[in-house]
């Protein structure tokens, strides 16, 4: 036997790093590709495997699922989202211990971002972890601390972990429904779908402890074990009912909504139903989609309102859209009873003691009123109106007493249009199919004279579509200019070139803030100025729409606003350029010593006098729904300034609807009740988030964290809220109150009388109900009259 023979022979024998493996770990400089269907991981019980696992036409997602069962049922996937091609895609772990999806373009799809020093090697373990971990033992990354839609028994949810269902049946990316731990450390299922956002379980309609939970725990963490038994911090609990050693479990939040725990019938390889959040499913937020309703005949089904057509034939996710032009014109409109039917949430407002007439009149009031729920109050044998700005979440039940009246145009509408109805069966067969495929077939000869001519045509066009845009954009560039020019001379701010600003930002190197909207940096011009420059995130605003607001904020003007000096609308970046603030935000300096009483209670004034002006006094209606630390930033001298105000919702001060919004906006911790039960939002949403603010300010404690309270030896939990009020509320001297919540960092060195106005004032603002809540301006005012009283 020669020696190359041999080499061949050897070669063929031995594997390479990245042949068939059938192990159940991965070493460094390894890989599981795509196109070899025997590359996967399995467990060493055989319960789990990961591979590649197909997504849609030629689309591909990296997943760990059940071996067992006879449909693919997944518990963790690694590009969910963004699935990779079906050829030249692989999973590689690096000699330097990343491990990374590539594309069949080799560009980075999915990547743990880790480093080791040490040897390391990705494992599947026995409980469908999938680990990247040292020889020595030491785990650095887990697939347990990145859930996806499902929780395996002995995995935790977190606060810093959710699940998020896949948007249907076959289509794996991520859907409309959450499971998270809430700000107020309840575990809570989220609706947040394509226009709105709520949440439904549990009913928002009934206070926590009255279903059963506490929101005094802080530690936010919940776990399901192998026999079933589900345990919650906020002390929800719930049993499977074949509770037991045995059967394999799984927690998932379905593509429709539903909170499910799953046991694997392993004879017949199919999943039963243990336990779920809803056995009436119609009471699962968007299951049909704006403008629709839920109900049962004898399954689930989705039908249109009258007037309206289903948006998508497919999907009722979409829901319906109206058959008619919305008009405001009272004399046009007629109600069409709906009975036995309700719409959870976007009441207008709450109206008791109304007549069908005068319920009618309040919602022919508004121009937004869509319908209004006419519903009898039992216990003072009155009827209630609750005009809806929004119809979502709507169900008929025939043991449901509550009717609601649909606001249509007089005629024309439902002679010609039959209500739709489909039965949900939620097969949703949609694919997720991706702009690089792989060809598989070589052309025919025909076939590439084909694509030679129709590329010879396509070069043609190509060359008149030029010349016509040459003509459009010279003409357009006229036009912009002329919008800049306006702006430049009505507000004084500069337009900059994105060459410019990032020069001044060294190639936006300087990070000093992050939020929702986009990424602060600090830049310095030519001649020295120092300036905080924020590029947006997601502006796909058209460069007139961007000009619009631009304008909108160079005319409000305020010592405790943070001043804007231009912006940069070059193509596609859209950046705007600040004052820079010496001292940072509010939130960075929370914790510092130099914080003494004084500047405190400057800056507690100072940003009220920030929030009324844009609450009360400037041309629009500014709420800026996202008042927090990290927004308030100060100056040298700690002066405050309120920013990111620009970036709110713009209402027109004479509107009759201020609840323009439907989707959750703001910080957890800082948020108003009503953006969680659909109530309409106004102005007392930033009233409520600034009193957090001063009551983080005032004790040094976080609004989510836990305070003690010891008596005889006990200790119990409190959240700041709650903490507080008990102790102004408490029998002590005022003095040893305000000690005893004061921040320690003050030493005792604050103003007693200062301390209790500015602590009452805060808890006012918190009120549950936003009625009794005062104004920005009356917060001032009340502030100030103190302030002068001494």
């Amino acid at each position: 036997m020669n020696f190359p023979f041999l080499f061949l022979l050897v070669s063929l024998i031995l594997p390479s790093p990245s042949s068939s493996t059938t192990s159940d770990s991965l070493s460094q400089r390894s890989s599981l590709s795509v196109e070899k269907p025997n590359d996967v991981l399995i467990s060493s019980n055989g319960i789990f495997s990961a591979g590649f696992h197909p997504a849609g036409d030629n689309a591909y997602c990296f997943a760990v699922r059940f071996s067992k069962s006879l449909d693919p049922t997944f518990v963790w996937m690694a590009n969910r989202d963004i699935p990779v091609n079906g050829k030249g895609s692989k999973l590689s772990l690096l000699d330097t211990g990343n491990l990374i999806l590539t594309d069949a373009g080799r560009s980075n799809v999915w990547t743990t971002t880790t480093v080791s020093n040490s040897t390391a090697q990705l494992t599947l373990l026995d409980t469908g972890n999938l680990v990247l971990r040292t020889l020595e033992g030491f785990t650095f990354w887990q697939s347990f601390d990145f859930p996806t839609d499902t929780l395996l028994p002995h995995q935790p949810l977190t606060r810093n972990t959710e699940l998020i269902s896949s948007r249907s049946r076959s289509n794996y990316s991520s859907g409309f429904y959450h499971l998270f731990f809430d700000n107020d450390n309840i575990i809570r299922l989220l609706f947040d779908g394509l226009e709105i956002s709520s949440i439904y379980w549990p009913d928002p309609s009934i206070i926590s402890w009255e279903s059963g939970r506490t929101t005094y725990n802080n530690s936010r963490i919940a776990l399901l074990d192998s026999s079933g038994s589900f345990v919650s911090s906020d002390d929800l609990k719930f049993e499977a009912t074949d509770f037991g050693m045995g059967p394999k479990r799984r927690l998932t939040v379905d593509f429709d909504g539903n909170l499910r725990l799953y046991s694997l019938d392993e004879t017949r390889g199919t999943w039963d139903v243990s336990w779920q959040a809803f056995s009436l499913t119609c009471k699962i937020h968007g299951i049909c989609g704006p403008n629709s309703l839920c109900g049962y005949g004898p399954e689930r089904g989705c039908s249109c309102l009258p007037g309206y057509k289903p948006r998508n034939l497919t999907d009722w996710s979409y829901g319906c859209e109206p058959n008619f032009s919305h008009s405001c014109n009272n004399s046009t409109l007629n109600f069409v009873k709906l009975p036995n039917v309700d719409f959870y949430g976007y009441d207008i407002g709450f109206f008791p003691n109304q007549t069908l007439e005068s319920c009618r009149r309040i919602c022919l009031q508004y121009c937004n009123c869509k319908a209004f729920m006419f519903r009898v109050d039992y216990g003072s044998r009155t009827y209630n109106c609750y005009p809806k700005s929004f119809l979502l979440n709507g169900f008929h039940a025939p043991n449901f007493e509550g009717d609601v009246y649909l606001k249509l145009p007089r005629a024309g509408v439902l002679s010609n249009n039959e209500p739709a109805k489909e039965l949900l069966n939620c097969s949703g067969e949609a694919h997720v199919g991706l702009a690089r495929t792989y060809q598989k077939k070589q052309e025919s000869r025909s076939v590439k004279y084909l694509t030679w001519f129709v590329g010879v045509i396509g070069g043609v066009e190509m060359v008149c579509v030029f010349l016509v845009w040459c003509f459009l954009y010279r003409t357009n560039q006229g036009s912009s200019a002329a919008v800049q020019g306006y702006i430049v001379a009505a507000t004084g701010f500069r337009k900059y070139s994105y060459a410019e600003l990032k020069k001044a930002t060294k190639g936006f190197s300087e990070e000093i803030g992050r939020g929702g909207a986009g990424v602060v940096y600090k830049g310095v011009f030519l001649d020295g100025r120092v300036a905080a420059i924020k590029r947006l995130d997601g502006a796909n605003q058209g460069e007139g729409e961007f000009l619009a607001e631009v304008g909108t904020i160079g005319r409000i003007n305020h010592m405790n606003l943070i001043e804007m000096w231009g912006y940069c609308a070059e193509g596609k970046h859209r950046l705007l350029v600040y004052e820079y603030m010496e001292r940072g935000s509010l939130a960075e300096n929370l914790s510092s010593e130099e914080l003494d009483w004084k500047k405190r209670f400057e800056i507690a004034v100072g940003t009220a006098r920030g929030l009324a002006y844009l609450h009360e006094e400037c041309l629009e209606w500014v709420l800026h729904c996202d008042i927090k630390p990290q927004n308030i930033l100060l100056d040298a001298n700690y002066k405050p300034k309120v920013a990111d105000f620009g970036l709110s919702k713009l209402l027109n001060r004479g509107d009759l609807d201020i609840s323009g919004f439907s989707r959750i906006r703001g910080t957890r911790g800082y948020m108003a009740p009503e953006w969680l039960f659909n109530l309409p939002i106004t102005s007392k949403v930033d009233v409520y988030s600034y009193g957090i603010v001063v009551l983080e300010m005032v004790t040094g404690k976080s609004t989510t964290g836990l305070h003690v309270v010891e008596d005889g030896g006990e200790a119990e939990h409190r959240q700041l809220v709650t903490w507080v009020r008990e102790k102004m509320n408490g029998t002590a001297s005022m003095a040893s109150r305000v000690e005893e919540i004061a921040d320690q960092r003050m030493d005792n060195n604050f103003n007693v009388a200062e301390m209790e106005i500015l602590v009452r004032v805060a808890l006012q603002c918190v009120d549950e109900e936003r009625n009794a809540r005062p104004s920005m301006g009356h917060v001032v005012e009340m502030l100030l009259r103190h302030e002068n009283g001494n």
